[in-house]
């Protein structure tokens, strides 16, 4: 294999590997679950613990494999209108596993004739991301909920947990340039969903993310707005 040959399909077989990685992992959740069944009050730490860790890794995959995607133009989002509330309902679903192992408490405050014009699976996915992510910091509870403003629909997840660092509030978080590898928290999960953001288009306009303090509930801040 000439050189050329080696770079060109390092891509796929990097794609490959993340779908065997992503394969492999379904699999330890279901285990996972499994073992959290047995009611055992010893495994609970542990179980919490390795489901939280297996989710992340599993949303890591997910979000590199989207955006070798788009990076190589091989992505196209399936627009459709949707009620807001079921993308809310659809990422706390996907969470909900690791909220109660977590003794957190997940509000929704979304009205039910709300609607979203977005990439249903993308956006929940994001949405769910995200959320992810708050469970990580937050104490006792998160609140997600979904409101219009002005021209955009506005997704928020808030926490009760500390808030975001001075170098996150002041990041592009559509730059790769801020990516911190080497402390492990990369960045990864805000850039996937600014890049889904700025995917959906409509009248001139694209979606955007936005980061803040200003939690209603004393923490962190996450707004997704889709036009």
């Amino acid at each position: 294999m000439t050189k050329s040959e080696h770079h060109s399909a390092f891509p796929t077989l990097l794609a490959s590997t993340v779908h065997d990685i992503k394969n492999s992992l379904g699999t330890l959740l279901a285990l996972v679950e499994q073992l959290e069944q047995t009611g055992a009050s010893n495994l609970t730490d542990d179980c919490r613990h390795l489901r939280f860790e297996a989710t992340r890794i599993n949303h890591s995959l997910m979000q590199l494999l989207v955006l070798h995607k788009i990076d190589t133009r091989k992505f196209a989002l399936a627009i459709d209108q949707y009620p807001a509330l079921d993308l809310i309902n659809e990422a706390k679903a996907q969470q909900d596993r690791l909220a109660w192992l977590n003794r957190l408490d997940v509000r929704v405050q979304c009205t039910g004739d709300l609607v979203c014009y977005c990439d249903y699976q993308i956006v929940s996915n994001a949405l769910g991301t995200v959320l992810n992510n708050a469970q990580r910091y937050s104490r006792r509870c998160i609140l997600m909920s979904a409101s219009q403003q002005d021209a955009y629909l506005r997704f928020c997840i808030e926490d009760d947990g500390e808030g975001y660092p001075p170098h996150l509030l002041a990041a592009d978080l559509g730059s790769q340039d801020r990516f911190d590898w080497a402390t492990g928290n990369s960045g990864l999960g805000l850039y996937f969903v600014a890049a889904v953001a700025s995917l959906h288009k409509n009248q001139g306009r694209s979606g955007f993310v936005q980061i803040d303090n200003d939690s209603a509930l004393g923490g962190a801040r996450f707004s997704l707005y889709l036009p």
